[in-house]
């Protein structure tokens, strides 16, 4: 990366969603974050699984049916999701889905900026 910031102005145009399949790209990655952009045909699937560390993610376009633990939930356009590490979780694709995967690769508890600004969770 040249710049110290990843600037992209609209999440769906950044990946092209395969017919009958599912791509997943990889927009950014550090020792704290891992950033992967999914593009999901209609009926594919990311089967139950988990994750060590927390994740976020965000639906950016399409419907999808997503399962969080036991729990049964509709994502649409706008859909944010925190998963704490190990939530057992899967992605049914209704339509053709956008979905950004945020990895946490750091505790978040307490962080200071270079400004000197503390943020804590609560």
């Amino acid at each position: 990366m040249d710049k110290p910031y990843l600037y992209l102005t609209d999440l769906a145009q950044q990946v092209e969603i395969p017919r009958d399949g599912i791509l997943s790209r990889t927009l950014y990655q550090d020792e704290h974050v891992k950033v992967v952009l999914f593009g999901f045909d209609t009926g594919q699937d990311l089967s139950e699984h988990t994750a060590s560390m927390p994740a976020l993610l965000h639906f950016v376009q399409g419907e999808a049916e997503l399962t969080l633990g036991s729990d049964q939930q509709t994502a649409t356009p706008g859909t944010w999701v925190y998963m704490t590490p190990n939530l057992p979780h899967s992605v049914v694709a209704k339509t053709p889905v956008v979905m950004l995967l945020v990895l946490l690769r750091l505790s978040l508890r307490t962080s200071t900026t270079k400004g000197g600004h503390k943020h804590e969770s609560d």
